[in-house]
Formats: structure tokens, C-alpha cells, sequence
């Protein structure tokens, strides 16, 4: 599929990209697509490596945070809505 494009094909790829994001934001999604390059690099170098302190503090607190939210009392409110009404067209 992709062994017949040109450097022609480049071109009009990265024209038709220029006129959609604009010139002034090109950068920032560049920057923006290699982060998450490397961020996926890393994750499939090595899976199975250890959480960060950082990350292992921030989730410490999510768990505090989620057991105050498990404990907390849930509460309900249905509220009834009438039915539309039905018109009926009478035929001649």
C-alpha cells in the first residue's frame, strides 16, 4: 500500500497538514506525537518495571480518596416524567 508514494505524495501530505493545524501549532504536535513515541518505547522496553515514588505517593492518595468515596452513603432520586401526548390525525 505504501510503496508507490512519492516525494510528491509527502508534499501534498504535509501541505493538506499545514492547512489543517496551522503553521503556529505544527510544533507543538510534533513535540506532542514524540512524547508519546518515547512514552510508548519505554512501556514496551520494559513492562514490568516498578512505579516511581512520585507515582506510588499519587496513588497512595487516590486510594485514600477512594475509600472516602466507597464509604460514603449512595443516595438515589427518580423522578417521574409524564408520557408525551399522543395526537391522532384523523383521516378524510
Amino acid at each position: 500500500m505504501l510503496q508507490n508514494l512519492t516525494g510528491w505524495h509527502a508534499v501534498i501530505i504535509l501541505a493538506i497538514v499545514v492547512l489543517i493545524f496551522g503553521a503556529t501549532k505544527l510544533p507543538a504536535l510534533a513535540r506532542s506525537l514524540g512524547q508519546s513515541v518515547r512514552i510508548l518505547k519505554d512501556e514496551a522496553a520494559d513492562p514490568a518495571k516498578p512505579e516511581t515514588t512520585a507515582a506510588s505517593a499519587g496513588a497512595a492518595s487516590t486510594d485514600a480518596h477512594a475509600d472516602a468515596v466507597a464509604s460514603a452513603p449512595v443516595t438515589t432520586t427518580l423522578v417521574a416524567v409524564p408520557p408525551a401526548p399522543v395526537v391522532q390525525r384523523q383521516t378524510s
